[in-house]
C-alpha cells in the first residue's frame, strides 16, 4: 500500500491525484494576485452600518490616490449601488467579462444589483448558486490590478463570508459592531469565525458611537459607548476606532455621495479610522 492511498488527495503532497486546477480557479488565481490587499468587512449581526461603512471606507482610500475595488457580496441585501448612486444602472459585459461600475477615479465597484432587470427582485438562492456567483465576481470581472479589494459580506458567518475567506486566503477580517452587548455578543460569533477560518483580524470598528448634536455639538451615547473598543482589547486586537451617529450620513447615502456633507466630527472619525487601517 502506497503512503497516500488512504487519503483524500485534497491536500496531500506525497501524490501526483490532486485534481487540475480549473479555468475559473486560474482566472481566480491571475486576478488576486493583482491585489495588494484584501479585506472583508463583516458584522455579526445586521444594522449595524456595515455596508456604510464599507463604501465609506472604499471612497475615502480612493480619494487618497489609492485603486479600490469595492465587492458587494451581500446577495440577498445589496447595499452597495443604492448607497453610492448605482440603483437601476446595468452592468455591462466586453466578452465573456463583466465590467465594474466606474465610481470616482480610483474606485471599481460590483454588486448582483446591477444584474437585476428589478431593483426589488428578491433572490431565492441557496448556497452551491451563492457560491458560484462570488466566484464568477472574482472569475469573471474585468478588474483592474488594484491596491485594496474591499468586500461587504452579509452579516453572520454563512455561506458568503465562508465563501470569500475560503477563496481568498490571504484577506483580512473588518468587524464592524455598534457599542450595545447584545451587538458585541454577536461580533464575538464572527471573531470566533475568523479563528476557526484562520483569517486575520485587521481590526475593529464601533459604529453609532454616540450621537454628535449638531447645534451644541454635545456627544450623547445613546447605544453606549466605548463596547467595541474595551472588545478589541480584551481579544488583543486593533481597535481602529469610532463612528458618530450622524443624521447626514442618511442623506449623503440616499444622495448616492457617502462622504458628502458629513459632520466635522464623522469626517474626522473616518479619517482616523482609515489612517489607523493604513498604519497597520
Amino acid at each position: 500500500m502506497s503512503e497516500c492511498d488512504n487519503c483524500s488527495h485534497e491536500d496531500c503532497t506525497s501524490c501526483n491525484n490532486k485534481p487540475e486546477p480549473s479555468e475559473q480557479d486560474l482566472n481566480i488565481e491571475k486576478f488576486l494576485s493583482q491585489v495588494k490587499n484584501k479585506l472583508v468587512i463583516m458584522s455579526g449581526k445586521g444594522g449595524v452600518g456595515k455596508s456604510t461603512v464599507a463604501a465609506d471606507i472604499a471612497v475615502l482610500l480612493s480619494k487618497k490616490g489609492f485603486k479600490v475595488g469595492l465587492l458587494d457580496v451581500d446577495l440577498h441585501g445589496p447595499s452597495i449601488a443604492g448607497i453610492l448612486g448605482l440603483t437601476g444602472i446595468p452592468i455591462n459585459t466586453v466578452g465573456n467579462k463583466m465590467l465594474p461600475y466606474q465610481y470616482k477615479d480610483n474606485l471599481e465597484v460590483m454588486t448582483v444589483q446591477g444584474l437585476l432587470a428589478d431593483n426589488d427582485a428578491a433572490l431565492i438562492w441557496r448556497g452551491p448558486i451563492k457560491i458560484g456567483v462570488i466566484r464568477q465576481f472574482l472569475a469573471d470581472t474585468k478588474w483592474s490590478p488594484l491596491d485594496y479589494l474591499i468586500i461587504d459580506c452579509p452579516p453572520g458567518t454563512g455561506d458568503e463570508p465562508l465563501t470569500v475567506v475560503q477563496t481568498i486566503p490571504d484577506a483580512k477580517a473588518i468587524v464592524v459592531t455598534t457599542p450595545q452587548e447584545i451587538a458585541l455578543a454577536d461580533v464575538r460569533k464572527s471573531l470566533n469565525f475568523c479563528e476557526l477560518a484562520k483569517i486575520p483580524v485587521a481590526g475593529i470598528i464601533e459604529n453609532m458611537s454616540g450621537f454628535v448634536c449638531p447645534n451644541c455639538h454635545t456627544v450623547h451615547n445613546i447605544f453606549k459607548s466605548g463596547g467595541g473598543e474595551k472588545l478589541a482589547a480584551e481579544k488583543h486586537i486593533s481597535f481602529l476606532g469610532k463612528i458618530p451617529i450622524d443624521p447626514q450620513i442618511v442623506e449623503s447615502d440616499d444622495n448616492g455621495d457617502p462622504l458628502d456633507k458629513l459632520s466635522k466630527e464623522t469626517n474626522m472619525a473616518l479619517e482616523n479610522i482609515v489612517k489607523n487601517l493604513l498604519n497597520n
